[in-house]
């Protein structure tokens, strides 16, 4: 299986928390001079970061973008939590999390993935044919990342529950690593990972997540930052939204850029750019629909005593004001 470096890592991100009553300035007057984003090598926020997408949308208002590159989450996290970043993307399981931690941050807005991306992947001449074959197996994941959550739900449908099997937490390249040298068994793991995988002989998709698990993921600010900004978020989104509408409208483009930025072989990125469902361009404020599948999985992520505390998360939600 091909190997990923840890700063070729699609792992996702996290963050949360602090209720707050925000007030939407207008759009055209900045209310700072320098907008701290976080991301990883890929995604829309690559493809914004690589066209100075943003630079050029806000460089009229005299502000500023600067980057810092991010393997992981929970250092992401850490950083919007503190103030140290502004805004940056997450995944759904992660800004549990970080809700429960107490981070200063909100979730601000959403995009949507592809099921068909998250996968529970084992050798191809594994035993395991079934999930139910699943049980008393090393299967891993990172603890709190969206495959955490596509675990839990791959093994009901199978029968089985977490305590069946023997939970190994690995991030993404050591997981890889593991996966190959066969240390595990089965591995809960995204695009592009599962994409490689169903390139490779040697390992075969167990099953998708596809109509188990909704791909939710977010966008998350800085509490402080979103109450003061809600005019640069609006853009922010509508820039965003802008880039990716253009790049899945032209892949033979998309394609080769993107596959510079991550390091992922071009037949590989094209496959995750067109899963069922994926779309670069669908970005925007964050929905009553993706608030309560987060409240779902926050209820049930509690009852399983995977989080220490009860969440609600419209405590944690940014909303623009009606202008």
């Amino acid at each position: 299986m091909t190997d990923f470096s840890r700063r070729q890592t699609l792992a996702l991100f996290g963050g949360a928390v602090v209720a707050s009553t925000l007030t939407l300035p207008g759009i055209t007057r900045a209310a700072t001079t320098t907008i701290r984003i976080g991301w990883q090598k890929g995604g829309v926020l690559a493809l914004a970061k690589a066209e100075g997408a943003l630079e050029k949308r806000f460089a009229a208002k005299g502000v500023t973008i600067t980057w810092s590159e991010f393997s992981s989450g929970p250092p992401l996290l850490e950083a919007l939590g503190a103030g140290a970043l502004d805004f940056g993307p997450t995944g759904d399981v992660p800004p549990l999390f970080a809700q429960a931690a107490r981070g200063n941050l909100v979730y601000a807005g959403t995009y949507k993935g592809s099921s068909e991306g998250s996968a529970i992947l084992v050798k191809a001449d594994s035993p395991i044919k079934t999930i139910a074959d699943l049980k008393g197996k090393k299967l891993a994941f990172k603890r709190g990342s969206s495959a955490h959550n596509v675990a839990v739900k791959v093994l009901r449908k199978g029968g089985l529950s977490l305590t069946d099997v023997t939970l190994v937490d690995l991030a993404p390249p050591d997981a890889a690593a593991a996966f190959k040298n066969g240390s595990i068994d089965a591995w809960s793991i995204w695009d592009p990972y599962t994409a490689v995988a169903e390139a490779d002989p040697q390992t075969r998709v167990l099953t998708t997540a596809q109509g188990i698990v909704d791909s939710w993921s977010y966008f998350l600010a800085n509490g402080d930052f979103a109450k003061e900004n809600g005019g640069l978020i609006l853009e922010i989104f509508d820039e965003l939204a802008q880039v990716g509408k253009r790049a899945q409208a032209n892949l033979d483009k998309t394609v080769p850029a993107l596959s510079a930025i991550t390091g992922v072989p071009e037949d590989i990125t094209r496959k995750t750019l067109q899963r069922t469902g994926f779309n670069l361009g669908d970005v925007g404020t964050i929905s009553d629909q993706a608030i309560a599948y987060q409240q779902a999985l926050a209820d049930e992520f509690f009852e399983l005593k995977i989080i220490p505390k009860k969440l609600t998360i419209t405590d944690v939600v940014w909303r623009p004001k009606a202008s």
